[in-house]
């Protein structure tokens, strides 16, 4: 059960009947107090926000035509390599062609006639409106040409990158428009992962401050990661994607683009993170939630504040303010104050059932 800060009452609610069944525990000897500790261990995936995500080259790009018009050859298949400037795919030309076979025969007139005009201009036998009126008419024919050379090269379609094709969109005999996808290119080095995140968590997102993910081919290996971007509107369903690069080093001959995994994403990256301690050890106090800590060396408890954020199914809770690897007390701990002396009980082993002896 996945519950939040804001259900802060509901958790002390449960976590007191918890308490009230737990009885004190505590005995009192010239010693001090024996007292029960417990090792707050970290919280893996409870207090952990879990997001299912799929792989994607972290470099890709889809690939359409400059130019409209029918496609008459596609080079390549679906996951063949590619090189970088490779004719991948070609459109039917013809039409394109003409049109730069005329404007290449206007550009020669245009270009011979201003050239003229300039040189007279030069000997001062024309005038100089006749002279902008040349040196303009060549420069706008110029670009029309350049513009129906463009267009001709344009027709032969071009890898921007070095990989694979990943999907083919359209194919011979399909008439497409400038800038509709054909190919889908995949290539660059790197992996990235795409999550969907619900509004709930959009919101939070500033709060999450790392995240990783897990692939049922590698076990339990975590794969950092780091955010690319974050869409700021919401698709069909209602979620908000998020790019995330895998930092780390990975077997590419394991982890490739397309594979799921499950994405993790933690509110805190230090020690101080998610952690779990038994109900029993937390203690309500002026509407604060606190647990006694022990100082080994002073063999003495001392209060100190923690937030509960989730209640496990196990009887403990999830928290956070509290070191990794901090002993607190687990039982009794509304007997105890603060600078107070205690005395660790011992360990429950298989023939110290309950730590007695």
């Amino acid at each position: 059960m996945h519950m939040k800060c804001s259900t802060y009452s509901y958790v002390m609610l449960v976590m007191s009947s918890v308490l009230l069944s737990c009885g004190g525990g505590d005995v009192k000897t010239d010693d001090g107090v024996y007292v029960n500790l417990v090792e707050a261990v970290n919280a893996d995936k409870v207090g952990t926000h879990s997001f299912t995500g799929k792989t994607k080259s972290a470099e890709e790009a889809n690939v359409s035509f400059r130019v409209s018009g029918p496609i008459v050859r596609v080079n390549v298949k679906e996951g063949e390599k590619v090189s970088k400037g490779q004719v991948i795919a070609e459109m039917d030309n013809r039409d394109y062609q003409v049109q730069l076979n005329a404007t290449k025969a206007e550009y020669e007139q245009i270009k011979a006639d201003a050239e003229r005009v300039i040189g007279l201009y030069k000997d001062g036998a024309t005038t100089a409106q006749n002279y902008d009126k040349a040196r303009y008419g060549l420069q706008q024919i110029t670009q029309k040409y350049e513009n129906h050379k463009n267009q001709l090269a344009d027709t032969k379609l071009k890898s921007p990158m070095s990989g694979y094709v990943k999907e083919k969109l359209h194919g011979v005999g399909e008439t497409v428009a400038a800038g509709m996808p054909i190919l889908v290119v995949s290539g660059g080095d790197g992996l990235e992962v795409e999550i969907n995140m619900s509004a709930q968590d959009y919101i939070r997102r500033d709060k999450f401050k790392s995240f990783y993910c897990k692939f049922d081919v590698c076990g339990e290996e975590r794969f950092p990661l780091s955010v690319v971007s974050v869409g700021s509107e919401a698709n069909v369903s209602q979620l908000y994607p998020m790019r995330l690069k895998i930092t780390g080093a990975y077997d590419s001959k394991k982890i490739t683009a397309g594979m799921s995994t499950m994405v993790y994403a933690s509110e805190e990256e230090d020690d101080y993170g998610v952690v779990c301690v038994p109900a029993s050890a937390l203690l309500n106090k002026d509407g604060k939630t606190q647990v006694f800590v022990y100082d080994k060396e002073k063999s003495v408890v001392s209060s100190q504040q923690v937030e509960p954020l989730v209640i496990n199914g196990d009887g403990t809770v999830n928290v956070k303010g509290l070191r990794k690897g901090t002993k607190v007390v687990s039982t009794g701990v509304h007997h105890l104050t603060d600078g107070e002396k205690v005395k660790p009980l011992a360990s429950a082993t298989k023939t110290n059932v309950g730590g007695l002896f």
